[in-house]
Parts: structure tokens; sequence; C-alpha cells
């Protein structure tokens, strides 16, 4: 992160002062920040969260920042604020089933890690802010998209073999057909 994205990050605090304080003793140490002026987040299983980010940047749709905390197997992707009910309609859109989510407004805070935290942290940047996340009317929608997509993919992932063999159960059979036209 640069300093202009620790700025930007550390204004959002209660008091940004103390903020950039705390990152100046320890660029390491977690902070809490309150959502809803600066940008929102919406929060999922660590899971769907993860392929949704893999989707996301392979498409190389703009994302804002993405933050894991590995305790609670969570990941937060930053929207622009006052977006709830926006992101919320999105999402029923979509096909498939919504995953579970968490959206993070006004009256809520989100735990960000300091600008630089090493590997075995607690909250982990997936990508750090590099920027204001912008004002952009279809990163709700791309991020509701991409959601009900990893959790339905997901979903099948997780079923798969349970109304098929397996397919070592079809190299067995090959092998054992193979072995009685030999004979």
């Amino acid at each position: 992160m640069t300093w202009r994205d620790v700025e930007w990050l550390s204004a959002a605090a209660d008091d940004p002062a103390v903020c950039r304080e705390t990152w100046a003793n320890d660029p390491r140490a977690p902070y809490v920040v309150p959502t809803g002026r600066f940008f929102d987040v919406v929060t999922v299983e660590q899971r769907v969260g993860m392929e949704a980010l893999d989707q996301l940047t392979r498409r190389r749709v703009p994302l804002g920042p993405a933050v894991l905390d590995h305790r609670a197997r969570r990941v937060g992707f930053f929207l622009a604020p006052r977006g709830r009910a926006d992101f919320a309609r999105h999402l029923a859109l979509e096909d498939g089933t919504a995953p579970a989510y968490r959206y993070l407004s006004h009256g809520s805070v989100v735990v960000v890690p300091g600008p630089a935290p090493r590997s075995g942290d607690r909250q982990e940047w997936l990508t750090a802010p590099s920027r204001r996340p912008p004002a952009d009317p279809l990163a709700p929608v791309a991020l509701a998209a991409v959601l009900v997509a990893a959790a339905e993919l997901l979903t099948h992932v997780d079923r798969y073999g349970e109304n098929t063999p397996p397919t070592s159960a079809f190299a067995l059979a090959g092998l054992k057909g193979a072995m009685t036209h030999a004979r």
C-alpha cells in the first residue's frame, strides 16, 4: 500500500490520526474501521469469496479492496457506500441460490489489516486498497452475479460423486472387462 492508500483508509477511522499513528508504530496492526461512510463491505464464507475473487480477477473486472479474515474464514469485498438495497436487488435477480452474506454499512465496523501484514496474520489484504473504491454502478452487479455463480459452482463440486460412481469405479469396471475379453 502506498502512503496515499493509507491516508484514504485511515480517513475512514473514527480518529484518523490515531489510526495512522498505530500503523506508523506497527504496520502489521489490524484496525477497526466503521463502514458506511467511505465504503460498505460485503462478507461471505471464505470458499465462496476466494472463488468469486478468482473469477473477478480472471475477467479483469475492476474491483475495490478485498480482505480475508483467516480465523473467521470470511472474505470481505469493499463497495461504494449506501449500496445495500442495490446489491440485494441484483443478488435477487440472479439465477441460482445466493450465498449467505453479511452487508456491513452504517452502524457496522470491519477489522482491516495494517498496510504491511505478514503471511500468517489473522487479517490479510487479498486486494489492497489502491484508491477509494469508485462509485461504479456495475460493481455490485458484477459482485452479485459472481457470488451466486461461485456458490453454485461450489455446491456442484461438493455434490460431485453423490449420484454418479467415482471415476475409479469406471476404471475398475473397464479393467475387469478387459481381463474377461483377454481370456
